[in-house]
């Protein structure tokens, strides 16, 4: 259960696996720079969208954890992608990877379309900030 508190307000369009609005707990705030589904030996993991995304999705936990940080601490994301229709058409297994990663917390998400990312090879890159909130 996440401290933070999600809204999609009415009069927008309803937030399906997002939130149009993050209101983050008192804490630490961790921002994490853009993961990839780059490996430790400087491999890209997966070839298509959702393989990428999966590890990607890996890779951002991972680094909230180096920082004292869980998944549900994160108030807003951002997603770049080299491939939005190959995105949109990976939602099905992208949706179960961020749901076996990240579990049923959906903060701020923005999904950007790009022409390059600085790999070639990789297909996503997830920019998150998280707030570790402040214990009584």
């Amino acid at each position: 259960m996440t401290p933070h508190r999600f809204l999609n307000p009415d009069g927008l369009l309803p937030g399906v696996g997002f939130s149009h609005v993050a209101l983050p707990a008192a804490g630490q705030v961790v921002h994490v720079a853009g993961q990839t589904a780059h490996q430790p030996d400087g491999s890209v993991k997966g070839t298509t969208m959702a393989e990428q995304a999966d590890a990607a999705l890996a890779n951002l936990v991972t680094a909230l954890r180096a920082a004292g940080a869980e998944p549900e601490h994160i108030v807003a994301m951002q997603l770049y992608v080299t491939d939005v229709s190959a995105y949109r058409d990976g939602l099905g297994p992208i949706g179960a990877a961020w749901r076996a990663r990240l579990g049923r917390h959906y903060p701020a998400v923005s999904l950007l379309g790009v022409a390059a990312l600085f790999d070639p090879a990789a297909l996503i890159e997830i920019l998150a900030i998280a707030v570790i909130p402040r214990t009584p």
